[in-house]
């Protein structure tokens, strides 16, 4: 099993969601995060004063799946998250040990 964690910006997260149930994904859990990359925050205009941050607001999501699924799902995100543009984000891909559904008890892949 392996954990996709994918740190987005917000405005892609209807792009990438439909994307993860089109290859299979059952479901995900998202985070609304803030931090900074490459980019050092950013400069950005609000009610019409400018202000800069350097904190940006992100979206975390995880998802725990099936290790053989788990390179469509970084194209998926890749490819639905992708702008063109600084910031677009990152994806990390991690060993999962062990899941278990606290319900009924299954576990591993069952669990998922």
């Amino acid at each position: 099993m392996k954990l996709v964690i994918a740190i987005i910006k917000p405005f892609k997260l209807d792009e990438v969601r439909d994307a993860l149930a089109d290859v299979g994904v059952a479901g995900m859990t998202v985070t609304e995060v803030k931090g900074f990359g490459r980019q050092k925050g950013q400069t950005e205009i609000y009610r019409g004063a400018e202000y800069s941050t350097n904190m940006v607001p992100k979206l975390k999501i995880e998802i725990v799946c099936d290790g053989d699924l788990a390179p469509r799902v970084v194209e998926a995100v890749q490819a639905a998250a992708n702008t063109g543009a600084i910031g677009d984000g990152k994806i990390f891909v991690l060993d999962v040990g062990q899941a278990v559904r606290i319900r009924t008890g299954e576990t591993d892949v069952t669990a998922l």
